[in-house]
């Protein structure tokens, strides 16, 4: 099998001649774009060999001036495909894959809604944290031009989808927020974000593309997303964040593929001998299956990870 038949045989629930392993990192600012940008994503395919090759975005909602209200959102503009940050992202994607290994599975990186919404906050000056605290806010003050602007985010997002696929996009990484239950209520949540959240997965779905659904940080509630399993193909969150183990995670997406297996920023990727990752992954298969799972972490892994660690893991789901 080459990488892309494994990964998409893993898709379908099919027999793998050894269980597939995506994993990624944001790259250092200096290399996040440009040629750096695309040096840096081949060397770390090559150095950790992974059956997935995830393209990075770091091309975001574009900064729009200070927010201070609700009604500052109506600053963001509309965004078409033709949006620079689109565009730039599109012939980055080109660069790299036009020396990526042609038998991996391309994988590109698209930010969720609720993210992309709180990018040109923190282009403001706000931190993270600041940012999610006024969207909530600014959603319960005065919804209609949060909507609206969430709205015009959202079908930018769509466009990136559609250009994404026609690139060579194997599969697109669709990752959400919004699911933290100490930010949104449930009816918040299924009110402000999900339907948004579901155009782009629809989109995505549409496109031909396959859909990677991607959740992290803490205090999630998943099942908010069970309502949108038909347009979504493997799923991907923090089981080290959430209080979802991937048992119980493959129980609530029932029928989907489960990526993940190994904490991103703790355990031994960051400390682990060879022995104790061949062992780890080795446990993790045994527990998982060798059908329907894709070998990965929780989220990200940090930027100073050494790649060494990650190659262990991913020979080790092929001996």
């Amino acid at each position: 099998m080459t990488k892309k038949d494994r990964v998409i045989a893993a898709i379908k629930k099919e027999q793998v001649d050894s269980v597939p392993s995506g994993f990624s990192l944001h790259f250092p600012s200096q290399s996040a774009f440009g040629e750096k940008g695309v040096q840096a994503h081949l060397a770390f395919f090559k150095e950790t060999d992974t059956d997935i090759c995830k393209i990075m975005n770091e091309h975001l909602v574009p900064a729009c001036g200070s927010f201070a209200s609700a009604q500052d959102y109506r600053k963001i503009p509309t965004i078409s495909g033709n949006a620079s940050f689109i565009q730039d992202q599109i012939v980055f994607t080109q660069k790299i894959m036009e020396k990526a290994d042609p038998n991996a599975f391309m994988l590109g990186t698209l930010h969720g809604v609720l993210a992309s919404s709180i990018h040109p906050l923190e282009k403001s000056g706000m931190s993270y944290e600041q940012t999610r605290t006024f969207l909530v806010n600014a959603l319960r003050e005065d919804s209609r031009p949060v909507l609206d602007a969430m709205k015009r985010i959202t079908d930018g997002m769509c466009e990136l989808a559609l250009q994404y696929r026609s690139a060579g996009m194997d599969g697109i990484y669709y990752a959400a927020l919004g699911a933290e239950k100490r930010y949104f209520t449930d009816e918040e949540f299924a009110q402000w974000i999900a339907p948004f959240d579901y155009q782009i997965l629809k989109a995505i779905k549409e496109s031909g593309a396959y859909s990677f659904l991607h959740m992290c940080k803490d205090g999630l509630d998943l099942a908010r997303y069970t309502g949108c399993l038909d347009m979504v193909d493997v799923v991907n969150w923090g089981v080290y964040e959430a209080p979802y183990s991937l048992e119980e995670g493959r129980s609530l997406f029932s029928g989907k593929t489960i990526m993940g297996g190994l904490p991103n920023r703790t355990g031994v990727l960051v400390d682990g001998s060879q022995k104790e990752i061949q062992d780890s992954v080795k446990a993790i298969i045994h527990k998982m299956g060798r059908t329907g799972f894709i070998l990965g972490s929780d989220c990200t892994l940090a930027t100073e990870q050494d790649l060494g660690r990650v190659r262990f893991a991913v020979e080790a789901c092929r001996r």
